[in-house]
């Protein structure tokens, strides 16, 4: 009887959290899974990689860390704790935007960016992602004092961050060129969720949940224009090659 509540304890745990601690829990255990298995399966030479890759991954880890913390924070009456962590979030809002950029930048240079990614593409899609997440971030900052509109864009900008973990989950170099539109599908299928939990609380969608799906959207259409423009394309070869 004692084993069977302790086993039903986690459960009970997990249930008690709010839709939106789920979420952002959710959210950052898939895109810390999808980073990790790919390293596990032997296509990362983490030995060789280059230190702002390890740069880069300790500071996402550290922000993915922030997300869960708030989240759970704001569900728990820690609201104090939690305005004052929002400023360390605001702070590293940059240093997330230029690890990024760092990334890709060397990726390119040294050529180890995804294989079935042009230069272009590769550039266009960290930098059109880095671009729209940090926009998300700035504006759930400025709605801080507004919960329904701040977690609906953290939320949003979290969601953002899943495209390079789904690049690392989905057999990309076999749906090529469907991989882009596949990953955009799953994504708007994580807004959908919130959409519908908007439906059931609210009756209506949320203003900041259709911008989530916006910025989204925008994402992977911008990111395909970009990729094909003569400016873009000549802007990725130049750093290819320096």
């Amino acid at each position: 009887m004692r084993e069977q509540a302790m086993a039903t304890l986690p459960r009970a745990r997990f249930a008690a959290l709010s839709f939106w601690q789920k979420m952002a829990i959710g959210l950052s255990l898939f895109i810390v899974f999808a980073f990790g298995q790919f390293a596990l399966r032997g296509f990362v030479d983490v030995g060789k990689a280059p230190p702002i890759m390890h740069v880069h991954g300790l500071v996402m880890l550290a922000w993915l860390g922030l997300l869960v913390t708030q989240a759970l924070l704001a569900g728990r009456g820690g609201l104090s704790i939690h305005r004052r962590l929002g400023w360390a979030s605001a702070a590293m809002v940059p240093l997330m935007v230029a690890s990024m950029s760092a990334l890709c930048f060397t990726a390119l240079r040294l050529q180890i960016q995804p294989p079935f990614f042009t230069p272009a593409y590769f550039l266009a899609t960290v930098h059109v992602g880095a671009a729209l997440f940090a926009l998300l971030v700035v504006l759930a900052i400025t709605h801080r004092r507004q919960p329904d509109w701040h977690r609906r864009l953290m939320l949003g900008s979290t969601i953002l961050l899943t495209d390079p973990a789904l690049g690392r989950v989905l057999p990309m170099p076999l749906i090529v060129p469907w991989g882009e539109w596949l990953s955009l599908a799953i994504q708007l299928g994580f807004v959908a969720l919130i959409l519908r939990h908007d439906r059931r609380t609210l009756g209506h969608v949320h203003p900041a949940t259709s911008a989530a799906a916006m910025a989204v959207l925008l994402s992977h259409v911008l990111t395909e224009l970009l990729a094909i423009t003569p400016v873009w394309i000549d802007l990725a070869m130049r750093i290819s090659a320096a």
